[in-house]
Formats: structure tokens, sequence, C-alpha cells
């Protein structure tokens, strides 16, 4: 940082301007090439899914496929919980955002509400200390957005991490009559059609079971591989399966082609048809 000299009034020729105006080129560019060799790259990856998704009604899995490309598979994980949390948890996070901005969403650019949205997510649901959620999501608005957006996206997160999940479930009780929707994460409609089948207490337990991120099942070919061969836990009901311990590609039988990524239904209902 240069001295400040309070003698110095400003440029006093024209060569002068441009060389301020250089300096100030130099520095706006030096602060965005640095925004971007911050920019976590699963953090990018995520944004890039959430906007295909929220803008173009793209499907996350493939959003995700095209967008974690190259990544590692700790980042690609990463980038996958983000979208899949933020999906889950959309009309939540959107309502909370709401109450902590006091502004309407369509009043603040797309972009930003999604920044926002995957912020929420990992200031509310994830073990991130609010301090890296805050400014790792302030680092993506610069580099990936704008740097005019920086101060909103860090002003309204930091209200949102003023209180905790509960904390809000509280708030959105008193102040929502769709709080409950809100809070299960689910459409209020779907909520209805399985009360309309279900006990009270299992309605609950489904919604909370719903919300819950999926494991990965892998099952073996018949004859080519052993479940001892895929690393993880067998499966509680079918004998050709285990969960998988890490990346499906980072095991060998599933390389040559000897074993796949299929839930455990679908491995029972084969093996049933298999027998008849």
């Amino acid at each position: 940082m240069t001295e400040h000299n309070p003698k110095h009034r400003g440029p006093t020729s024209r060569h002068d301007a441009a060389r301020s105006g250089q300096r100030r080129r130099r520095t706006s560019h030096n602060q965005a090439s640095g925004a971007a060799r911050r920019t976590d790259p699963a953090r990018l990856a995520a944004f890039r899914s959430l906007r295909a998704v929220t803008a173009d009604d793209a499907y996350a899995n493939l959003a995700l496929a095209e967008h974690t490309e190259g990544l590692s598979g700790r980042d690609a994980a990463f980038a996958t919980e983000l979208v899949a949390g933020t999906c889950r948890g959309l009309g939540l996070f959107d309502a909370i955002i709401v109450s902590a901005a006091g502004r309407e969403l369509r009043t603040l650019q797309p972009a930003v509400v999604d920044l926002l949205r995957l912020g929420t997510h990992q200031l509310l649901d994830l073990r991130v200390p609010a301090h890296a959620a805050i400014a790792a999501t302030v680092d993506l608005g610069r580099s990936a957005v704008s740097e005019r957006v920086t101060g909103v996206v860090n002003a309204i997160l930091r209200k949102v991490g003023a209180h905790d999940l509960d904390g809000w479930a509280d708030r959105l009780r008193a102040d929502r009559p769709d709080a409950r929707a809100l809070l299960a994460r689910h459409p209020q409609w779907i909520i209805d059609a399985f009360a309309d089948i279900l006990p009270a207490p299992e309605v609950e337990a489904l919604l909370a079971a719903d919300n819950t991120a999926p494991v990965t099942h892998l099952v073996v070919r018949p004859g080519l591989a052993e479940v001892d061969e895929l690393g993880g836990e067998p499966l509680r009901w079918s004998p050709f399966g285990a969960t998988a311990a890490g990346s499906p590609s980072a095991i060998i039988a599933v390389r040559e082609g000897r074993a796949g990524v299929q839930d455990e239904g679908p491995q029972l209902v084969a093996w049933a048809l298999a027998r008849v």
C-alpha cells in the first residue's frame, strides 16, 4: 500500500489521468484474477449447475455431470451435495433469504439469488463455519458474477447466519402459514397426498427420510465379480450388492464392467424375476 500524501490533489495532466486510469484497471484486473484463483472449483461447479437448473430448467444430475467433469472425486462430491441439498431446500431457503434481506427475490439478480441459496445451505445445513461459508460465497460471486454483487451477498448471508436452522424455524412458524411445508422441504400437495394414505407419525418419518441424501448402491454381475470386491458394506436384502465406499469409478470391478451402480430395490426385482 502506498503512503497517503496530503499534498496530492490528483492527476495534473491528461497523461497523469491516463496513468491513474491504467492503475485502476490493473488493480481491478488483479482483484478479479485473485478472486478467480481463490474460487473453490467445487463451489463454482455447483453454482454453474444450479444456474442451469433455475434458469434453463436443466436436470440437476445432467448439469452436475457436465460441470463437475475433470474435478477430483472429493470436489465432485461436494459440488453434488451443494446442488442436491440446495434443490431439496429451495423453498425453505428462499423464505429465509426473503426474511433476512427484507425484500422479495424478484428484486435481486437471479444469479445473486442462486449464490444466496448455496450460501444459505452451507450456513444452515452443512458443517461449514459461518465465516468460511460467507467468504467463499462472496468470492464466488466476485469471480462468477461481478464485483458489484459482493456487498449484497455478504450483507444478506450475515443476516442469514445470525440464526441457526432451529432459530429460523421458530421465526417462520410465527410469520408464515406455510411454515410446515417449508420446513418439511416438500410442497404442501405432496404432504397432503402422503397424509391421505399414511398415519401422521409415518408421514413425518417419510418426509424426514425423503430429505436424507441417498447412499450409492453397487451391484456385481453374477459370475463376473464378488461382493467383497466392491469395498463397502453389504446391502441388507440383496446378496449381490454393497454400498459405495467412495467414487464408484475408483473400484476396479466397476471400471471393468463387472459391477455397476444400481439401487437395492431393482436388484431384488431382478433377482425375483430370475427365480420365476
